[in-house]
């Protein structure tokens, strides 16, 4: 589907956000700028390897802020799972 469904859906912005909802349980799916530092992007792709949540790949930060409505650069977002929704939904 791609970053459509960051517009609407119940999801966590940033890397802190992120990880947090990564080490809930609550994560369906990552989106990762490829334009963070390496340290970022390997640490949010070994999480999500250790946790099998699938990762998209976004050409920019400023590109996944605008996706998910916010007007800063974001390292990477996550779709919330739907039993989980609504708990956490924070912009970074």
């Amino acid at each position: 589907m791609g970053l459509e469904e960051l517009k609407c859906a119940d999801k966590v912005v940033g890397l802190r956000a992120t990880e947090r909802a990564i080490q809930r349980g609550k994560v369906k799916k990552i989106y990762l700028a490829t334009d963070v530092e390496k340290s970022i992007r390997e640490r949010i792709e070994s999480l999500a390897k250790e946790r099998r949540i699938e990762v998209e790949y976004v050409s920019s930060a400023e590109t996944l802020g605008r996706a998910c409505g916010i007007e800063v650069a974001s390292s990477c977002a996550a779709l919330l799972d739907s039993s989980e929704s609504g708990k956490e939904n924070v912009s970074k």
